[in-house]
């Protein structure tokens, strides 16, 4: 396979668009995976949701009554909806790539399959744990129509912050996919790894109580680009953060067309190593 022309991010998509029925069904066997034999099914992919924005609401303007400092008039239970949107945002890049490693040597059935296009299994991965984002984010605009009555228009923004998100978690997807095939002990490193973005990402706090001299930190921090622009085109009613975005789509960009093309050079190896 000639893997200039995945150079252009268009030639890339065009080449999963091929197995796009595949896609779809993988994508849907693993979505009823999570709840297959559970009673409520795929119910629970909307209470969870609902009950943590309900455990949120309760503990943060209630117990430690705080404050996001957006505005004066902040009301303390919007403070657990920026605490939501940012959970909502990082869970989608963590939750692909927490389970990337291991998504070659769990499917060893495909890699002995010479026609199976392997490089569909991460863009699955990314595309199912998208469907219980958006659950979420339903649970999310609920929440602000009941605590702010209305909607801003920015919100037609998130597409375009959660687009450029995307490409970067698939592009470190591919990596992680391929890595994980020759060393074990990257799932591991990858847990603890995301652990301390999480930490690292203003999730639970403002980027504003991060101390000056440590600040550029969270603004090399390509996730906290994207959790911060979620929350100003949804809750806040901001445009994104133009020149970060901007810088933070060309990583994403650059990110995913690196990724792929190494999945795709390394792939060869995969079913002599398994």
């Amino acid at each position: 396979m000639n893997v200039r022309k995945f150079f252009n991010p268009v030639h890339i998509f065009i080449h999963l668009w091929q197995y796009r029925e595949l896609i779809k069904q993988l994508a849907l066997r693993e979505i009823t995976a999570r709840y297959r034999g559970s009673f409520i099914g795929l119910g629970w992919s909307f209470i969870q949701p609902l009950m943590m924005l309900c455990v949120y609401t309760f503990v943060f303007s209630v117990i430690f009554k705080s404050k996001w400092g957006v505005s004066p008039d902040e009301s303390r239970a919007a403070f657990a909806l920026a605490l939501f949107m940012g959970l909502i945002t990082f869970g989608l890049f963590s939750e692909v790539l927490n389970g990337s490693p291991s998504l070659v040597i769990s499917n060893q059935n495909y890699v002995k399959k010479v026609v199976f296009p392997l490089e569909i299994l991460p863009f699955v991965r990314l595309l199912s744990t998208f469907v219980n984002s958006l659950i979420s984010l339903s649970v999310l605009i609920i929440g602000i129509l009941i605590i702010k009555h209305f909607l801003h228009w920015t919100i037609l923004l998130l597409p375009f912050v959660w687009f450029s998100m995307m490409l970067f978690t698939l592009g470190c997807g591919y990596f992680l996919a391929s890595i994980g095939v020759f060393i074990r002990d990257v799932e591991v490193t990858t847990g603890i790894l995301t652990t301390i973005l999480f930490f690292l990402t203003p999730i639970f706090y403002p980027i504003s109580a991060v101390p000056e001299r440590f600040r550029f930190i969270s603004h090399m921090n390509p996730v906290a680009i994207f959790v911060e622009d979620s929350r100003r085109v949804v809750l806040w009613g901001l445009s994104p953060d133009w020149p970060l975005f901007f810088i933070g789509l060309g990583v994403s960009t650059l990110t995913f067309i690196l990724g792929f093309i190494w999945f795709i050079k390394t792939k060869k190896a995969f079913a002599d190593v398994i």
